[in-house]
């Protein structure tokens, strides 16, 4: 018995740690471009998620129903986390890509939590390459409406 605590603390440290390395590329990301959220925001959103999935299969077991009850709390909770980084000036909003980055890391860390590795590196893979990628792409979007507005 002993034993078996152990090895499950041993696999939580490792649960919990995975979920904080695969999420600080994306914050980095945010950190570098000087966003609301960053560095020290996006890690502890996917370690504390997947936290509570840990918590929530060792006291409800891993097949329990009320394991759907946690993740819809986990996805309201991370989802108002995240809403916290919209700001609406005018008829414009920013913040969305923080903010839908942080819902992508929250279930990150529930996929690390559930042993869902596979899904827990595409999600940080994804997001990463996304927010980094998709800038040129963005500006010349921004571009081509400020061009069409001089018109």
């Amino acid at each position: 018995m002993i034993e078996s605590s152990w090895w499950e603390g041993v696999t939580h440290i490792v649960s919990l740690a995975t979920a904080y390395v695969l999420a600080l590329p994306v914050g980095w990301d945010r950190e570098k471009d000087e966003r609301s959220a960053g560095i020290r925001t996006f890690p502890l959103v996917a370690i504390a998620s997947c936290g509570f999935v840990l918590v929530g299969i060792a006291i409800l077991g891993r097949t329990s129903p009320a394991q759907a009850r946690l993740l819809e709390g986990l996805i309201t909770g991370v989802g108002f986390i995240g809403g916290g980084a919209i700001l609406k000036n005018g008829g414009k909003a920013s913040g969305t890509a923080t903010a839908a980055s942080l819902w992508a890391t929250g279930a990150l860390g529930a996929a690390v939590g559930y042993g869902l590795y596979d899904i827990a590196i595409v999600l940080s893979v994804t997001t990463f390459l996304t927010l980094r990628c998709s800038r040129p792409l963005k500006r010349a979007t921004h571009d081509g409406s400020a061009i069409s507005e001089r018109r």
